[in-house]
């Protein structure tokens, strides 16, 4: 894939990466390590076992990133604008990611570069949203 500037962007343009199937022992392994709580790391938990929320930001990233929207060129991300996990990730969940360009501006400060909001909404097999994450990325403008 050719690298994709700011110029090459469309507002609407979507995007669709690959999938990832959760197991168990990843997301033990994730959650006692970083999100230590009864829900991410029991297995005999009321209500069953559920991925830390962080476990899937991370691995809607890899798959963001896997995907190359930009080409070669990095996915920066300057903040976001909304974070939300509307129903849990399960063991044995598998997640992919659909990731539409909102907005597109050229930087005032830095004419090299312009600001592109997205939005990434993770789904599940069933298609319910498990994820929805709004950046705002720094993308660079075609070199002259």
């Amino acid at each position: 894939m050719s690298d994709r500037y700011l110029e090459d962007l469309r507002v609407g343009e979507k995007t669709l990466t690959g999938s990832v199937t959760i197991p168990e022992a990843e997301m033990l392994a994730f959650s006692r390590q970083f999100d230590p709580q009864p829900m991410h790391t029991d297995p005999n938990v009321e209500g069953g076992l559920i991925a830390s929320g962080w476990h899937t930001a991370a691995l809607v990233m890899r798959l963001v990133a896997d995907a190359r929207p930009l080409g070669n060129l990095p996915i920066l991300g300057m903040g976001v604008d909304n974070l939300a996990w509307p129903q849990p990730v399960r063991p044995g969940d598998t997640i992919q990611v659909e990731t539409e360009v909102l907005a597109i501006r050229p930087s005032k400060s830095q004419p090299t570069h312009g600001i592109v909001k997205l939005r990434s909404t993770a789904r599940n097999q069933h298609g319910e949203v498990v994820y929805v994450v709004t950046p705002n990325c720094w993308v660079p403008r075609r070199p002259v």
